[in-house]
């Protein structure tokens, strides 16, 4: 796990500051630790902080009236988790929750704001990042959209399959249809024609890749 330091310097928030500028900003960072599935925020709630994950992994899902559960997101160490509500000054989005012990670093919207003013490349930074997310979206929902629920899956795998190495958490079958879209079943079924078809494979309950390109191949199509 990096240091407050240590992440600091290498976050694309803060590219381009030089080290006696980049000390004061190591000081406004809080630390807290989260145990296995406790909420860090809720959906509605107000963003008081600009969150960065330094060590474990943290679902950011959506829930539907009816308690069905959309996951948009699979973040890992070193990305950040509220951004976008932070810094349009409205709600948070989505919810937030530890899928094993994490440990955020956090720095209050007060102090990020006084960061942005006295150094504008940081705002610039802000708007790139900002920009980047808003075509993540705009992907998920094409792929929401357009892709057949094994597209979906294979990109699903091939997207978490090295960082599930890194992280040592693994994605259920329920993760995996919140993630999809689609209900667990429909994911069962298509895990078990992968296995048949020998892309992927099950080591006492873990998930192997064994055909790299097919799955590749899988995730590009569109119906």
């Amino acid at each position: 796990m990096k240091s407050k330091a240590e992440l600091v310097k290498s976050s694309v928030f803060f590219a381009g500051l030089k080290t006696d500028e980049l000390e004061p900003v190591i000081g406004l960072v809080k630390e807290k630790k989260y145990e296995r599935d406790e909420m860090l925020f809720f959906e509605g709630e107000t963003a008081e902080s600009l969150l960065f994950l330094a060590s474990g992994v943290v679902k950011l899902f959506k829930t539907s009236p009816d308690g069905k559960e959309q996951i948009l997101s699979i973040v890992h160490p070193e990305e950040t988790l509220n951004e976008v509500p932070l810094f349009n000054g409205g709600l948070n989005a989505t919810s937030a929750q530890a899928m094993m012990q994490v440990t955020v670093y956090s720095i209050s919207r007060r102090d990020i704001e006084m960061i942005m003013r006295r150094y504008p490349l940081v705002a610039s930074n802000v708007i790139h990042i900002l920009a980047k997310r808003t075509r993540q979206l705009m992907t998920l929902v094409e792929e929401l959209s357009f892709k057949r629920v094994n597209g979906r899956l294979a990109g699903i795998l091939l997207e978490n399959a090295v960082r599930e190495g890194q992280s040592g958490v693994r994605l259920t079958q329920r993760d995996m249809a919140a993630m999809a879209g689609t209900a667990r079943e429909v994911i069962s079924r298509s895990l078990r024609a992968m296995e048949d078809d020998g892309i992927i494979g099950f080591d006492k309950h873990r998930l192997i890749i064994r055909d790299r390109n097919a799955l590749e191949r899988m995730s590009q199509t569109f119906s």
